[in-house]
């Protein structure tokens, strides 16, 4: 096997790793935990469904590889909890030890290629990543919808901090924002699954 399809193949089996990498999420019908590859799979099956409530044109197979490589890091750094305070402190400096580990395993051009990719979800600031997130957002919110708010309720999560959240959707998507989230936090609000 020549040395670049060797990298390709070690790097193809080592994010195989991303699917032992549990999140603080349950799937529907009030399921197990899901993995972080599981996460992955449905945002970016969601991102291509949802495209039409972008705010702005997309590119939607860059959004795609957005959302299935944003979590690879999580194979080293492990995964946080969207809101754990103590854990959000250290993330970056972890995230960016395993994102050089684990590209290097690439080839350089597609190394340099999928870190580039990674830094613009990071960098919130295309509308890609913006509308990418919105999908990283709305996946979790969904689910946990769908389980009566436990997830909320098992970490003591209130309404504030998942609106502080939650309200970057918008940047992604003032519709999904507006038709979607806004209207689950407040059924939950409501129901006493997400305390005000």
């Amino acid at each position: 096997m020549d040395e670049r399809l060797k990298k390709q193949m070690d790097f193809s089996l080592e994010i195989d790793k991303e699917k032992n990498i549990l999140r603080q999420t349950h799937l529907s019908g009030h399921g197990r935990r899901e993995n972080d590859a599981e996460h992955a799979w449905h945002m970016s099956i969601m991102a291509y469904l949802l495209r039409e409530y972008a705010n702005e044109e997309v590119d939607i197979s860059r959004v795609m590889l957005m959302c299935l490589i944003h979590d690879i890091v999580e194979i080293d750094a492990g995964d946080t909890y969207a809101y754990d305070e103590e854990g959000l402190k250290t993330q970056k400096a972890r995230e960016d030890a395993a994102k050089e580990r684990i590209f290097s395993l690439l080839p350089e051009d597609q190394k340099e290629e999928l870190i580039s990719i990674f830094d613009e979800f990071e960098a919130y600031e295309t509308p890609e990543a913006k509308y990418a997130h919105a999908m990283d957002n709305l996946q979790p919110l969904i689910l946990n919808n769908s389980n009566g708010g436990s997830d909320w309720q098992a970490h003591g999560v209130n309404s504030k901090t998942v609106y502080g959240r939650q309200n970057k959707t918008k940047l992604g998507s003032e519709k999904l924002f507006a038709e979607v989230t806004d209207k689950i936090i407040k059924e939950n609000i409501k129901k006493g699954s997400l305390p005000e």
